[in-house]
């Protein structure tokens, strides 16, 4: 037997209903980065509590060598709530002991950014609370470091920043990482080993999140096992691991070649053309308009509808001692005067202006009393979830006095009203169509949930408007899971009661019974009341009732929270064939562009376009921290719109910039005259620029016929090379990613420049 700088010997666990391990030996050397999966209730945080010494084995033991320090991140942290951050999280050091430190002053600036130092821990939020934990476990030195999602509550710039000091934090060879996750691309990203816990046992698998799916993969297909659904899942990830445009970037650590055979008959995520004709049918043409949006929060209270962890942080303390962040947000203050006529102007109340928020609740208690029901008193919400064929928003600021039409309503208001304080959005156009599926990113406070709630017509904006379709039915899949509470005591069974009795899924007809077993439910807990289920059971049925709602717009604000791999693998199968429009808020990067097609950036005030993905939006924030500042904004692209409320130049620029965009891209924001006018948004080439276009066109073409050849020659290559050549195939395998990459490139341009051309 080796032997384990800490491992467990013979070990066996069980619980009342479950047994946990049985005989299971399995230890960690000092050097491994091992990441463990497996389904939520099988035993991986029982794992490390069992290593950690706070659980006791039934039976066998667990043996660790003599001196090793072992740090644990739990899922519950043991701060003392009456103790300040200081006290607790740099546990009384000193700002030059930390700051004097190039490594601790990182982790301090990078997870207590923008805290307070003297802030109690009782009065932070639960993502604050999470950060200061892991702050003084990461301020610490030890020989192995287990972190339980330590993930959760950070935004994506924070998950890039711990995903390289976990990297960089041990020479080769020294320290050991245990980490469970369910944000697949940190684990490819940190690990060189995965265990997957299932069954009572510890499966090892060598190689991180992209190898132990190939690994997995080839395990069942050698065994056919019955687990029939379990395998088409993970064959159906490793398809997208092998052939996404992205993930063809990202490093590989697997061979490419033998993962497409394994995957050759495994049939495409989504057919998108497929998709979008079914949506367009569903919803017709218009969808979501955001035009010329500005929205702007008066008062801190305001910025609760940005982020919880942001607006708990002016309650937590004084200001005094508060730390310098890592990154900061571009954050905009700004004014707008609005004409109205009543200061129960929604515009005005949803903005935070105290003025308004008080005549609207007297006008609702007054509401409420004639009619004695209280839910009559403000329906807005409710009406807004449900329905469509609406305009949110006045649209006309007061300043825009140079437009005759503003002007005329300027005048006709009695009063003007001027909103003044954060700025989340400035002046935003962003057209959201039938079928499209958007992917939403930005660091924690950016406004993404302000963002969704003005997309789904449950707040109004200070100046612009939101035109929602007629047919559109929303959905939101929330981070708060308050729709379930309403049902807690009654059973699965009798929830299924109200729905349909069949559905149409991947052109087969189910039952709502056979969809929850799909999301990992078994019969037997048909008879299970809401209020007893698990949090992740819970997340599971909250986006089945959903998906049994039929909508065809779902808003999905952090759908992978509660969730292990395998749930998340089930969840993306079920909306690749979901054909309404998906918009998605989430800092799992593999989870955002695993299930969208195009990527936003929601900074600065602005939402901007990432082409190449994720990996675009942490390029923007890096060059702000080098202090080069935002890239210039792109006309055509969501987030300059046309300036109507401050500018009239916007609108040219926009059709203007729109020409040298594809069609998929200059739609997102048209000119506003263009639309007006129903003309083509779209300018087409004339000229000099035509002929232009057309050369490189032809230029492009002849490029592309080459490096097909080259891709053919590579894979050819690949398929006689050595297998246990590991150095060799990885040379290979680079030259084909750069050739795969040049490519993409080329095939991109070539559409942008076909389009104009026709």
């Amino acid at each position: 037997m080796p032997t384990y700088d800490i491992g467990l010997e013979h070990v066996s666990l069980a619980f009342a209903t479950k047994t946990i391990f049985t005989d299971v030996t399995q230890g960690v050397f000092e050097g491994d980065r091992i990441g463990i999966v497996g389904k939520n209730g099988d035993g991986k945080s029982t794992l490390l509590h069992l290593f950690r010494g706070a659980q006791e084995p039934d039976s066998g033991r667990v043996t660790k060598r003599g001196g090793l320090t072992f740090g644990m991140l739990d899922q519950r942290d043991p701060l003392d709530d009456n103790a300040t951050i200081r006290e607790a999280a740099l546990e009384g050091r000193a700002d030059y002991e930390w700051a004097s430190d190039n490594t601790s002053r990182e982790i301090v600036e990078a997870l207590l950014g923008g805290m307070s130092l003297d802030a109690k821990v009782g009065s932070l939020s639960g993502g604050q609370r999470r950060r200061a934990d892991l702050a003084r476990l990461l301020l610490k030195d030890w020989d192995i470091l287990a972190l339980d999602e330590p993930t959760n509550h950070l935004d994506v710039v924070t998950i890039h920043w711990l995903a390289e000091h976990l990297k960089n934090r041990w020479s080769k060879g020294q320290g050991a990482l245990l980490l469970v996750t369910h944000d697949r691309w940190f684990l490819d990203e940190v690990c060189e080993s995965m265990w997957e816990v299932h069954d009572g046992v510890i499966e090892p698998f060598e190689g991180g999140y992209s190898a132990y799916m190939l690994q997995r993969v080839e395990r069942d297909r050698q065994a056919d096992v019955r687990e029939t659904k379990r395998r088409n899942l993970a064959r159906k990830e490793l398809a997208w691991l092998s052939r996404g445009a992205r993930a063809r970037s990202t490093k590989q650590k697997f061979h490419v070649k033998a993962a497409r055979e394994l995957i050759a008959d495994v049939p495409p995520m989504r057919n998108t053309l497929e998709l979008k004709q079914m949506a367009t049918s569903r919803l017709g043409k218009q969808v979501v308009d955001l035009v010329d949006v500005t929205q702007i929060f008066e008062k801190p209270q305001g910025m609760a509808d940005i982020d919880p962890d942001v607006a708990a942080l002016s309650a937590s303390a004084s200001r005094v001692d508060v730390v310098n962040a890592m990154y900061a947000e571009p954050q905009l203050h700004g004014s707008v005067e609005v004409a109205v006529t009543d200061m129960t102007d929604p515009r005005l109340v949803d903005a935070g202006v105290p003025e308004a928020v008080e005549s609207a609740e007297e006008a609702r208690k007054k509401a409420e009393a004639e009619s004695g029901n209280p839910q009559l008193a403000d329906d807005r919400e409710v009406r807004r979830m449900n329905t469509g064929g609406e305009t949110i928003g006045g649209g006309t600021a007061a300043t825009d006095s140079d437009d005759d039409t503003a002007a005329a309503g300027v005048t006709s208001a009695a009063r003007k009203v001027t909103v003044s304080g954060r700025e989340i959005l400035d002046d935003v156009t962003w057209l959201i169509g039938p079928g499209d599926r958007f992917g939403i990113v930005g660091a924690n406070g950016a406004g993404k949930s302000t963002l969704l709630k003005l997309i789904d017509g449950t707040l109004t904006p200070t100046a612009g408007h939101v035109n929602i379709g007629k047919t559109v039915k929303f959905a939101v899949l929330s981070q708060r899971l308050d729709e379930l509470e309403k049902l807690g005591k009654y059973k699965i069974k009798e929830v299924l009661s109200r729905y349909k009795p069949s559905y149409i899924v991947d052109g087969k007809e189910v039952t709502p019974g056979q969809l929850m077993e799909r999301l990992g439910f078994e019969s037997a807990q048909l008879m299970t009341p809401i209020r007893d289920l698990s949090g992740g059971q819970k997340r599971r049925m909250q986006l089945l009732l959903i998906l049994l709602d039929e909508p065809n717009a779902l808003i999905m604000d952090e759908p992978g929270n509660d969730l292990d791999t395998d749930m998340l693998a089930v969840m993306e199968d079920l909306l690749d064939t979901w054909p309404g429009t998906l918009i998605v808020v989430s800092h799992d990067r593999y989870l955002l562009e695993r299930v969208t097609d195009q990527q936003f950036a929601l900074i600065g005030g602005k939402v901007r376009h990432l082409p190449g993905g994720v990996q675009d939006y942490l390029d923007m924030v890096e060059a702000i921290k080098n202090g080069k500042g935002l890239p210039a904004d792109t006309p055509g692209f969501a987030g300059t719109g046309s300036s109507s409320a401050k500018s009239g130049k916007g609108k040219a620029a926009a059709v203007n910039a729109a020409a040298s965009l594809p069609q998929s891209a200059s739609r997102i924001a048209p000119s506003s005259e263009g639309a007006n006018n129903g003309e083509d948004s779209t300018s087409k080439l004339t000229g000099k620029a035509f002929h232009e276009a057309s050369k490189r066109v032809n230029a492009i073409e002849r490029k592309l016929a080459k490096l097909e050849e080259q891709k053919a020659d590579l894979e050819a290559q690949m398929a006689a090379h050595d297998p246990s050549d590991y150095g060799g195939l990885n040379k290979l395998n680079e030259q084909l990613t750069a050739v795969n990459t040049e490519s993409d490139d080329l095939e991109a341009e070539w559409l942008e420049l076909s389009e104009q051309l026709e």
